[in-house]
């Protein structure tokens, strides 16, 4: 955390602009966010190194926990504060119940303005679009599948082939089990099974 200045007196509102920074890799560079963040006037600046994946990002709890009414969270760009884009809208509307503003440098998002609230409005409603959309597909998958004489719950089993493409995905660093698992419409139970098999079948064949 950087440039800590004094805070308003307890039972004040808050206007300070907090800024938050985040990088995936440790070998990724911190400082042009840091410096933008200082630049548009905030302090402190919360910053760390952690996948935007991952839950766990401590200074990002950190900053959050130090906002209070009247103040102002501000990022770089918006994929710095939310792990998806129902994450991020998540996140800033609680803020928004404190009465803390939301501020995004790079897509110029502002919600003290009309026009910030506007395009972070629209950005709810597009995630609230998606949400049905997924929702419709599934349905849509069942009933078609019903309509096949097969009933859903059970995920269909991995082929060798699969399980040996699964597990190549899997090696790239971004990859998350969630992710590989819904390209070939399984769980990640049964993904984990079937890699489980695959290796048991490999090393006996050794």
């Amino acid at each position: 955390m950087l440039n800590t200045p004094a805070t308003p007196l307890p039972g004040q509102p808050g206007t300070r602009r907090i800024g938050y920074a985040r990088v995936s890799t440790a070998d990724q560079d911190l400082v042009p966010q840091l410096d933008i963040l200082q630049a548009r006037g905030c302090g402190p600046i919360y910053s760390e190194h952690a996948s935007g994946k991952t839950a766990a990002r401590p200074e990002l709890a950190n900053a959050l926990k130090a906002l209070r009414a009247g103040d102002t969270l501000v990022v770089w760009r918006l994929d710095r504060l939310g792990r998806s884009l129902p994450d991020l809208i998540a996140t800033v509307n609680e803020l928004a119940q404190r009465g803390v503003a939301f501020e995004s440098v790079t897509e110029a998002i502002d919600t003290t303005t009309a026009a910030g609230k506007l395009v972070f409005n629209i950005f709810a409603s597009l995630a609230d679009f998606e949400r049905h959309l997924i929702s419709e597909r599934t349905r849509a998958g069942l009933a078609a599948g019903r309509a096949r004489g097969r009933l859903g719950g059970r995920p269909p089993a991995l082929t060798l082939k699969q399980l040996r493409e699964a597990r190549l995905l899997l090696s790239d660093p971004e990859a998350t089990v969630t992710a590989v698992a819904e390209r070939y419409g399984v769980s990640r139970t049964t993904l984990y099974k079937g890699l489980r098999e695959l290796a048991a079948k490999e090393a006996e064949a050794a």
